[in-house]
């Protein structure tokens, strides 16, 4: 082996090595960057980027603080002898969320960035009954589904430090979000077997928006590298006042660090921990309060929750996820991302389904306009593609 290295040398011959890489993408963001991190990395100013991602998530099995519940232990008659005994006449068993995200955003100097994303989500739950209700509906359960479009994420970042404008090896920013409330809060339980159930809205977590402006505030750190890329990051979201159905989702924490390894010019390689904490809901749907949807008993206010997806004390958790994926650059400007997310640790708050697996697919591009650096030095030549730009 070294005497074939040694003659491929001597002919002039010599494989790539990943210290004259500078990454898939923009030199002012680093190079390298997540794709499934809002925020992560900025594009070459006067350029426009475009992001979009198939999401998949799949969720099974019941879970309450940090142990496992089996679902026919939570099924039975809700209220015996006028008294409420804890039980349900359904639970849920898996979920199913495909989301489709559409990111656009463009670098108007070289430390601000504006960026918008509109979402698309198709919800499905399974529902199990409880005996009462197979005999009744002559089915073992049914499937909760919503579709449609969820609210929509404004964004800003500000580059607070570099240690190069150009290409930086260490780099600060700041991030500040708004989700604008175009996500429907009056989805109905359209599927369920008995007509008189199907105009009840369906439980918090299969309606397809807050119904409150929520800002996000968050602070960026990357360092660049090669063939090592790495960051850090955190963000918060603030749920203000009460949407209009009287209820507001719980506060939100994330925190996600990651590392990257570029073994060739045109691929990386990725690895990241997520942290997830969600606060509790606060306050209950107006129609819950009367009785119109989601009780045991349809006009009774005072009968037990159907489900335990109607309980706000069945909300909120902190979550601990590892994600793997890989990186490809096609042509120049253009990436194709995958990656795969699996749980580490969850802790609930209360019984609620268990996140059992994430993927995601992305394709991101880039388009320098006349006022970009790369165009304006006519980088997009053969020998520079190379090199990713």
């Amino acid at each position: 082996m070294i005497r074939l290295m040694t003659f491929l040398v001597m002919l002039g011959i010599a494989l790539p090595t990943a210290e004259a890489y500078v990454g898939l993408c923009c030199g002012k963001c680093g190079g390298n960057m997540p794709m499934n991190i809002p925020g992560g990395g900025v594009p070459e100013t006067h350029e426009f980027r475009f992001k979009i991602q198939m999401h998949q998530m799949h969720m099974s099995g019941l879970q309450s603080g940090g142990h496992n519940v089996a679902v026919q232990d939570v099924l039975g008659m809700p209220v015996m002898m006028g008294m409420p005994t804890g039980k349900y006449m359904a639970a849920p068993t898996s979920m199913d969320m495909n989301m489709l995200n559409i990111a656009a955003g463009y670098s108007l100097t070289d430390d601000v960035f504006l960026g918008v994303m509109a979402m698309y989500a198709d919800n499905r739950m399974d529902m199990r009954f409880n005996s009462m209700m197979r005999m009744k509906t002559g089915q073992s359960g049914f499937t909760m589904k919503s579709r449609g479009f969820m609210d929509t994420m404004l964004m800003g970042k500000y580059r607070l430090y570099a240690d190069d404008p150009l290409i930086p090896a260490n780099e600060a920013s700041f991030l500040l979000g708004l989700s604008v409330p175009t996500g429907s809060i009056d989805e109905r339980n359209r599927t369920h077997p008995l007509p008189m159930r199907q105009k009840e809205l369906l439980p918090y977590g299969m309606q397809l928006g807050s119904g409150t402006w929520d800002p996000t505030i968050g602070m960026l750190y990357q360092h660049a590298g090669s063939p090592w890329w790495w960051g850090v990051d955190a963000r918060y979201t603030h749920r203000l006042g009460t949407n209009k159905r009287g209820y507001r989702l719980g506060n939100r924490a994330q925190v996600d660090g990651y590392l990257m390894y570029q073994p060739h010019y045109a691929l990386v390689l990725y690895g990241q921990l997520n942290g997830d904490w969600q606060g509790r809901i606060h306050g209950q749907a107006d129609e819950v309060l009367t009785g119109a949807s989601g009780r045991v008993t349809q006009g009774d206010p005072n009968s037990p929750y159907m489900t335990p997806l109607w309980d706000p004390a069945n909300t909120g958790k902190t979550q601990l996820f590892a994600t793997l994926g890989v990186q490809w650059q096609p042509v120049p400007l253009h990436i194709i991302d995958a990656g795969v997310q699996l749980p580490l640790y969850q802790h609930m708050n209360g019984l609620q389904l268990k996140d059992k697996w994430r993927v995601m697919l992305t394709w991101y591009i880039e388009i320098p306009t006349q006022k970009s650096i790369r165009a304006l030095n006519d980088v997009h030549t053969p020998a520079d593609a190379a090199l990713g730009f």
